[in-house]
């Protein structure tokens, strides 16, 4: 199994736009095979003391695929091509990690 963590640096107040854009294509997503997961998630704040806040012009979209091959798959899958053209003018960064369990 492959998890990807995507933190997406937004442009400030661009929150909820890129927010129905990722609405759009998510079905796309978890209709791919090989996707287990595939969500946006924002701050919970005050869950844990230790806790490090992301802020509002951030999201982390929290992956997880059955291997390597759907991961490269989603990447270059149509709907995908069209979500990054889509949400271009809301994003400013992005940090994208893949991961194994171990």
């Amino acid at each position: 199994m492959i998890h990807v963590l995507a933190r997406i640096s937004l442009n400030p107040g661009t929150r909820e736009q890129w927010l129905a854009a990722f609405r759009t294509v998510q079905p796309d997503v978890h209709a791919e095979d090989g996707c287990i997961a595939y969500d946006a998630t924002g701050d919970e704040p005050g869950v844990l003391g230790a806790q490090t806040l992301a802020g509002e012009d951030t999201v982390i979209i929290v992956e997880r695929w059955r291997d390597a091959a759907a991961l490269k798959a989603h990447s270059t899958a149509p709907h995908m091509t069209a979500y990054r053209a889509a949400v271009k003018p809301f994003v400013k960064g992005a940090v994208i990690e893949v991961l194994k369990p171990l």
